[in-house]
């Protein structure tokens, strides 16, 4: 019965019916990463690494069974963690540094000018019943979503996702974002009603938050479960389209205060969107700690980022040099790529976790700038090969 459902799914992406919502992860252009030196690097010698040091142990603790990984993952439990000076002449022994070159540039003339963006852990206000404020509801992934790795059989697919539902002899896509809120037939499994749809759909594109419970005070952390296959939308980008704001201000401060002038509008623009995330609960057990991102280790503030895996590998130490925003202060710093992000996509993009709560929303809601990136590669895994 399996095979033959995952030969009807086969077909629909070989032949592309529109019966069928897949994600795709893109094909890897030559030469993205140039092999470079260390100091090359805008800011490498000024870093205090052992901010970066704990992050970078907890992507060991994924990778050290690699044949590339072994050797450094190894041999970073003898550093001395306290000393920075140590730190640093670990990565130099190690690893060699690769810039990264944006996917985006013109093939005959690539340059390292990169995206960043930035992301964080929002609060919203909930309870486990509905009533009074608490009318938007957060679904737990649907037992009639169907999510494929299509490469589990055909290797040839590797990167291919594909989501639907299944109906007769069919495969539809699921439900849009505008058929799962304004249908009175989805039956879904509500986990909590919030009193804020706005925020609610910012706690989607964030992909994990908390949720203070007004019948306990108990705070609970949701965390990204799946996503109903439809591919993610810009709201800002929508609203920029049509020229109600500037592109460059459409953070999702400017797109917030637009909704409180725009209220009949909330609806239109935020079905703009068709991707859907759908959470499951989990207990916060060291409130210090941020969600767990793509790898399965909690997120560090200001040491975590989400990358696109088509590029640049989960677990990999990556150097970025950028500026805090609507800043020139330098921003310029070892970062982990533990996380992804369904907007993350290219080779010189990265989304920025500034951590939990209002402060780091406000930071993050304006990140928004030019990056240069390094990834750092282990040696052994750069020995004999060039990345393509």
């Amino acid at each position: 019965m399996f095979s033959r459902f995952l030969t009807v799914l086969l077909l629909c992406v070989v032949t592309l019916l529109a019966g069928c919502s897949f994600l795709r992860t893109a094909s890897l252009p030559a030469d993205l990463l140039v092999e470079d030196r260390f100091t090359a690097i805008n800011g490498w010698e000024n870093d205090d690494l052992r901010e970066a040091w704990p992050a970078f142990l907890a992507s060991c603790e994924k990778l050290k069974k690699q044949v590339t990984w072994k050797t450094p993952c190894g041999a970073a439990h003898l550093v001395d963690a306290s000393d920075t000076t140590a730190i640093r002449t670990f990565f130099e022994s190690y690893f060699i540094p690769y810039r990264a070159l944006s996917s985006d540039s013109p093939e005959e003339n690539p340059t390292d000018a990169g995206l960043m963006t930035g992301y964080y852990e929002p609060l919203l206000r909930g309870s486990r019943q509905r009533g009074g404020a608490f009318q938007t509801p957060l679904y737990a992934k649907p037992d009639d979503l169907l999510s494929v790795d299509l490469s589990s059989t055909h290797p040839e697919l590797k990167g291919t996702r594909m989501r639907g539902k299944r109906v007769g002899n069919q495969i539809i896509p699921y439900p849009s974002r505008a058929e799962i809120t304004s249908s009175d037939t989805f039956n879904g499994k509500v986990l909590l009603w919030v009193d804020d749809p706005v925020e609610a759909f910012f706690l989607q594109v964030q992909g994990s938050g908390r949720v203070q419970l007004a019948e306990t005070q108990e705070t609970v952390r949701l965390a990204y479960a799946e996503q109903n296959g439809h591919p993610y939308k810009s709201i800002g980008r929508y609203l920029a389209d049509r020229g109600e704001i500037p592109l460059e201000q459409a953070s999702a401060q400017r797109i917030k205060e637009w909704l409180v002038k725009n209220p009949g509008r909330k609806d239109e623009l935020l079905n703009a969107n068709p991707s859907y995330i759908f959470f499951r609960e989990e207990k916060i057990s060291n409130p210090a700690q941020g969600p767990k991102g793509a790898m399965g280790i909690p997120l560090s503030a200001g040491r975590s980022v989400a990358v696109d895996p088509s590029f640049i590998p989960l677990g990999a130490p990556v150097f970025i040099a950028s500026t805090h925003p609507a800043s020139n202060m330098p921003l310029q710093r070892l970062t982990l790529a533990q996380d992804t992000g369904s907007a993350i996509k290219g080779s010189a993009r990265v989304d920025y976790f500034w951590g939990f709560g209002t402060e780091a929303g406000e930071v993050a809601g304006k990140t928004k700038q030019r990056v240069t990136l390094w990834v750092l590669r282990p040696k052994s895994s750069v020995a004999t090969q060039t990345i393509r």
